[in-house]
């Protein structure tokens, strides 16, 4: 569902990404981690296709981000680290921009925007501006925007970033939900407790390069060189 082959992103002579082989299988959640400046969120915008790839491909749903742009983009729901929302249009007004985008029937989006509203809890602030909402609500609509059009891949970074504890766990509920209806989900993530609590396979990067892979079973299998702690291994791993 998801290919990244050989990806290498340069920037001058500074290397990015250097030379990123991962897929993910069809209701796979991946966690992408790493510390600051690895080139997470660098491989997630040639994902989205908002960076060009200096080397290598990104199939989506078996299309080349790069050659078949549309195709690949109406597969993937893409959610940003920070939430962007036009501040003047009201949260309904921008779903049905974004189902516009994606050249949804009106009837249908109807249909799917009730839905996705109460499952995020949103019905009371969905015909207030966006210039009112909160982080959470923020995030809440961008996150509903990525799933008006059932995508059949989830690209996101870093989703739970300044969310309260509800919509936190409504984003964890839903991810689990739509991993297990068969979405790929590749998922770049600070929070290691997040990591080890959605995800099935683990991927470290460091300096643009994976040093780590491998499933969450066989991470914890491994913690127990350490002191039981994921952040230990993973410290270890990035030090």
């Amino acid at each position: 569902m998801i290919q990244i082959i050989q990806l290498t992103k340069k920037f001058g002579s500074f290397t990015a990404v250097d030379n990123l082989n991962i897929e993910v299988k069809p209701g796979e959640f991946y966690g992408f981690l790493g510390p600051n400046g690895a080139g997470k969120t660098t491989t997630i915008k040639m994902m989205a296709g908002l960076y060009a790839p200096t080397e290598g491909r990104i199939l989506i749903d078996g299309f080349d981000i790069q050659k078949q742009p549309m195709e690949a983009k109406t597969a993937t729901g893409y959610i940003p680290d920070q939430p962007f929302l036009y501040e003047k249009l009201t949260g309904r007004e921008f779903l049905y921009l974004t189902a516009g985008l994606y050249k949804m029937n009106h009837s249908s989006v109807a249909a799917r925007v009730k839905e996705l509203v109460d499952e995020f809890e949103i019905g009371s602030w969905l015909d207030r501006r966006a210039e009112d909402y909160s982080q959470g609500m923020r995030q809440r609509i961008i996150i509903t925007a990525a799933l008006l059009h059932n995508p059949k891949v989830l690209v996101i970074d870093e989703p739970m970033v300044g969310l309260d504890p509800r919509s936190s766990h409504i984003m964890k509920q839903v991810f689990k939900r739509k991993s297990k209806e068969g979405v790929a989900i590749f998922m770049s993530t600070h929070s290691l407790q997040v990591a080890e609590e959605l995800c099935g396979r683990i991927g470290i990067i460091k300096d643009g390069r994976l040093i780590f892979e491998d499933t969450i079973e066989a991470l914890q299998a491994f913690k127990r060189r350490y002191d039981g702690k994921f952040e230990s291994v993973f410290l270890e791993l990035t030090k």
